[in-house]
């Protein structure tokens, strides 16, 4: 099978692409800034893999999708799927979207979860895909376009503006990160390291995933709400609204309590050990 990845040359594009050389596929790339080395790419390939930043992901798919056939299949490694798996089925091609849910450098799939939202493309062809992933220990979900981007507004959109507003908030006060470590705890500590692994990497990778995700907007309404909610509870000076809430969202989450405790006090030891 011959797979072309157009956006190979990026850190994803060049993880897949080992992946599917490891496989035993014939592997090609192409960056996404010169349209006919792509369009050769796009028409001599099997799998035609789109692997390029969110805002221009929908333009190169429209760029390609007149050129192919329905004998290849034709998918992306954006975060965002409503509007990338629609461009696609514009084509005459199979069509898949794919989610890595996972940065480019993991040191394997093992364990890593993809997330796969097939539109149009028959059983037997989507298993061959994905057993591709499936062979060094990927996990795969299946979802529909929508239903994925509505969950990415919770998975990736509040928890990566939670984290940013941490940042904004302490900015704002003018307390450093490094003005506080002598006073860190394990679980601050945790919360720091998420604030700086976000603020090290591309503004534009985060902006385009929380900007372009329609759903993320009434998330980011009910999260304003119940810091208020919140706020008041602390506010009031007593401490009976602050265990209802509590015992509310405690029992909400009872089915994660006791591992994520496990896991976090494996955290913590570890760091402890460095």
């Amino acid at each position: 099978m011959k797979v072309g990845i157009i956006g190979g040359t990026g850190k994803m594009g060049s993880l897949f692409s080992g992946v599917f050389s490891r496989a035993g596929h014939e592997v090609q790339v192409c960056g996404r800034g010169c349209l006919s080395l792509c369009l050769d790419l796009a028409v001599s390939s099997d799998v035609l893999m789109v692997s390029v930043p969110i805002r221009d992901t929908i333009p190169v798919i429209r760029d390609i999708a007149p050129f192919l056939s329905k004998e290849q299949i034709l998918c992306d490694l954006t975060s965002l799927k409503t509007g990338p798996v629609t461009a696609m089925l514009a084509s005459r091609a199979s069509v898949v979207g794919l989610h890595p849910m996972f940065g480019p450098t993991v040191p394997s799939l093992n364990g890593q979860t993809i997330i796969a939202t097939p539109a149009r493309i028959d059983d037997s062809a989507l298993a061959s895909l994905l057993s591709v992933f499936e062979r060094e220990g990927a996990r795969i979900t299946f979802s529909t376009p929508q239903e994925h981007d509505r969950m990415m507004a919770v998975v990736q959109g509040l928890t990566h503006s939670v984290t940013l507003t941490v940042a904004e908030t302490m900015r704002r006060l003018g307390v450093s990160p490094e003005a506080t470590g002598p006073y860190r705890s394990p679980v601050y500590q945790i919360e720091m390291g998420l604030v700086g692994r976000l603020l090290s990497q591309d503004p534009d990778l985060y902006a385009d995933m929380l900007t372009e995700n329609p759903y993320l907007p009434p998330v980011l309404a009910a999260c304003e709400a119940s810091f208020a909610h919140i706020r008041e509870a602390i506010e009031s000076g007593e401490p009976g609204p602050f265990r209802e809430i509590f015992a509310y969202d405690a029992e909400f989450f009872a089915g994660i309590t006791e591992s994520a405790a496990e896991e976090t006090d494996y955290l913590i030891a570890a760091m402890v050990q460095r």
